[in-house]
């Protein structure tokens, strides 16, 4: 019986794994939350709930069902920090972290999962790798949690202060935009912080470092911050990560300078715009009611959160490298050019058809969901775009619509979050693998087809 166990896990390929672990870490964590222990009332909470919970937290997501800081009891919040840990550097991250503490060898199927879940550019130095990622993580979400503890502290008192700031340095540091405000101020979010600057700041750097991505973090100090000798991956992320945070910024400073922004001053309309331009890249946190703003705003805050961080990062979404080749296919296309280049260098082939079938995945998974939506609970299609691109891009902004939806709708939601954490690429490949023919032993025939 042992060996036949045995032989089934081993075929299991290194994808079909990765989407095994994230569904048993989120069943697990829903059974643990569904108890009465979780919850505040000391009551059982329904299974759909709990799992939506689970799903939202260990996808890194933020949407929620129920207030996290006046429903959830200090275990149960525990178990949906320690989820969204988990989700936000990986479970396999962890996995390898924990065998190399404990001296045990990692084999090379190890390594290789590792690789696929992560998404490194190549198999050598993994664990070498994930060292840098868990020293990285801790670093950055200790500066964090110091930083806001000079704002909770004095508001909360020191024990709840420094839970605070813990748990909204590593929730913002993954991307995952869950908060306790509820309890303290009574808005949503984290609206009572608007006007200052240490909470605002400092959200927006943990969000930023953890959607960089591991491998920039990585190639940034290998080369003590020498942009010019860091690989291309780096360096269009970086580029696009600058753009997609100044010129929205900007949009939305305009379109909603005398809408929801309309009770600030000016450089606090300013660093409010920064700050929901992001967190639509799939952080989840925001500063103003964001049922206030206006439907240009909620457009370009929608195709954010669809756009996302980097790969390879505590972020969702398609990711910047996938926006950026589309767009170097475009220009190739306007120049006549039979390559995309970018920084004195090519891009493989393999990249303009990943990216093609990651950005037409998500687009009509977006529209999909959206659709089934409005057909399930006829919320109004402005609303139900603006919830699944949040879900499906790991980002948890909300118009307010997710607790009062249907059990169906919210099985669509719990899908499209599982989705976007997982990856494309690895649901496809999870079940498709086994389908692959070699394609390199005969060619068919080439033909043109009229195109545009």
């Amino acid at each position: 019986m042992s060996k036949t166990k045995r032989f089934r896990l081993s075929a299991l390929s290194s994808t079909q794994i990765i989407l095994l672990g994230y569904a048993a870490i989120i069943l697990f964590g829903a059974i643990l939350l569904s108890t009465p222990l979780a919850s505040q009332a000391r009551v059982w909470t329904s299974f759909p709930d709990a799992l939506f919970t689970a799903t939202s937290a260990t996808c890194v997501t933020g949407l929620i069902v129920v207030p996290t800081a006046t429903y959830w009891s200090l275990f149960g919040q525990l178990i949906i920090l320690g989820l969204i840990q988990i989700g936000g550097m990986g479970f396999l991250t962890m996995a390898v972290m924990i065998f190399v503490v404990s001296g045990k060898r990692i084999g090379l199927r190890q390594r290789f999962t590792m690789q696929e879940s992560i998404g490194a550019p190549a198999l050598g130095g993994i664990v070498r790798l994930t060292r840098f990622i868990f020293k990285g993580v801790l670093l950055f979400e200790s500066i964090g949690a110091i930083i806001l503890a000079t704002r909770f502290i004095p508001m909360l008192g020191p024990v709840r202060g420094i839970y605070y700031s813990i748990f909204h340095s590593i929730s913002a540091f993954c991307n995952a935009g869950f908060d306790l405000m509820a309890g303290v101020a009574g808005e949503g979010s984290i609206t009572y912080f608007v006007s200052d600057p240490v909470v605002n700041i400092t959200i927006m750097l943990l969000i930023i470092i953890g959607g960089l991505g591991f491998f920039v973090w990585e190639d940034l100090y290998l080369h003590h911050f020498r942009l010019v000798r860091c690989r291309l991956h780096t360096k269009i992320v970086l580029l696009i990560s600058i753009l997609l945070l100044t010129i929205p910024s900007l949009m939305i400073f305009f379109f909603d300078r005398n809408v929801a922004f309309s009770y600030l001053s000016t450089p606090e309309h300013l660093m409010a715009s920064f700050f929901q331009s992001t967190s639509a890249r799939t952080a989840g946190f925001n500063t103003i009611d964001l049922n206030m703003m206006t439907h240009p705003t909620k457009m370009v805050m929608i195709m954010l959160m669809l756009i996302g961080g980097s790969s390879g990062s505590t972020a969702g979404g398609m990711k910047t490298t996938t926006i950026a080749t589309l767009f170097l296919c475009i220009r190739s296309s306007m120049t006549r050019e039979n390559e995309l280049r970018a920084f004195g260098r090519r891009l493989d082939d393999s990249c303009l058809r990943s990216a093609v079938t990651i950005f037409f995945s998500y687009i009509c998974l977006f529209m999909g969901g959206a659709m089934l939506l409005t057909q399930f609970d006829g919320v109004p299609m402005i609303s139900a775009m603006f919830e699944t691109s949040s879900a499906v891009a790991t980002v948890g902004l909300s118009l307010g619509i997710t607790p009062g939806l249907s059990l169906p709708s919210q099985l669509v939601l719990i899908f499209l979050m599982f989705f976007g954490r997982v990856g494309c690429l690895t649901m496809v490949y999870a079940f498709a693998e086994s389908h692959h023919t070699n394609a390199g032993v005969s060619r068919l025939p080439l033909e043109k087809i009229a195109v545009g």
